[in-house]
């Protein structure tokens, strides 16, 4: 067996991995509302940039907040689709977990500091579920109605 054969046979052991996914149908309920939540936050920030996009990203202290929050809203939009879509569903599910890791750490943390644990817990709410359902989706993949399934199941009958 050549390099380019095996490079060949890993490049579809990955892919196959990528898309497998055992998750049941109702997974596709965790899908909608993190697609959802992500896509409207992503719009938003070109909607409403001062107040939640370039402008709130230098109220928060976010460096270079002209470059990164559509830098932001880009990957919130198209990850966001790709996750309704059930495509891609546990790279997709990445940028969004480190997006919620940097919203908690820029927002939440500084608030838990000065406002107290009930105010942060109350705004952290969404923050929190969204970091959870993204890492849901990483961890079982797009579930049994996703597109990630299709290709799969295609991918298996056709060798």
């Amino acid at each position: 067996m050549d390099s380019r054969q095996t490079r060949t046979i890993f490049e579809q052991s990955s892919t196959r991995r990528l898309l497998a996914t055992h998750a049941p149908p109702a997974t596709v309920l965790v899908r909608l509302i993190v697609g959802a939540v992500f896509f409207s936050e992503g719009a938003q920030k070109f909607l409403f940039p001062v107040a939640l996009g370039a402008g709130r990203f230098a109220k928060i202290g976010i460096p270079w907040p002209s470059l990164s929050a559509p830098f932001v809203g880009v990957f919130e939009l198209g990850c966001g689709l790709l996750v309704l879509a059930g495509l891609a569903t546990r790279l997709a599910a990445i940028p969004l977990i480190i997006d919620m890791v940097v919203a908690i750490a820029t927002t939440k943390i500084p608030m838990l500091l000065k406002a107290g644990f009930w105010s942060m817990a109350h705004e952290a709410r969404v923050d929190w579920s969204m970091l959870l359902g993204a890492l849901f989706l990483l961890v079982v993949g797009g579930g049994a109605w996703s597109v990630d399934a299709r290709l799969s199941r295609r991918k298996a009958e056709h060798g």
